[in-house]
């Protein structure tokens, strides 16, 4: 079962970029919106969100036992959840789904109150609480925004 935790929390080991293994993880949550988005059903996208963020958190504490350390950064599984946070239920172009990775990214990196305390739950908790934290202030950020030029 560590093989599978492992392959899971490290984004299919798209979390072992040698370079910003973070932001590559996000991009695999462009990817995965994508398919999902592909079956043209809400239902899959909110069951695969829900699913990916259980999954993630069970994931995520089997891959910090293993390597010995909290919150490696080898765990992208949070920034594939955080991306589909991000982009829930947003009529999501290339441009729409662009910002909303730079506004992921960006309050993932700032990580904003009370998104900072969320990292202290323990486990695999506190690895996905934080970037579903950032994920939702991207979100209504990018909804804000799409009101603002009357997309929304």
């Amino acid at each position: 079962m560590t093989r599978v935790a492992l392959a899971l929390a490290t984004g299919l080991y798209s979390g072992y970029a040698p370079v910003a293994p973070g932001t590559v993880g996000s991009v695999v949550g462009l990817v995965v919106l994508g398919a999902v988005r592909a079956t043209g059903s809400v239902a899959v996208e909110a069951a695969v969100l829900g699913g990916l963020l259980v999954l993630g958190v069970w994931a995520s504490t089997v891959t910090e036992r293993a390597v010995g350390r909290a919150d490696p950064g080898i765990i992208v599984v949070d920034e594939i959840v955080g991306m589909l946070v991000t982009l829930a239920l947003v009529p999501a172009g290339w441009g729409t789904a662009l910002l909303g990775f730079v506004l992921f990214r960006l309050f993932d990196v700032v990580k904003p109150y009370p998104v900072r305390a969320l990292e202290r739950l323990p486990g695999g908790w506190g690895v996905m609480a934080d970037d579903v934290g950032a994920g939702l202030y991207a979100h209504l950020v990018l909804r804000g925004a799409l009101w603002a030029v009357g997309t929304a």
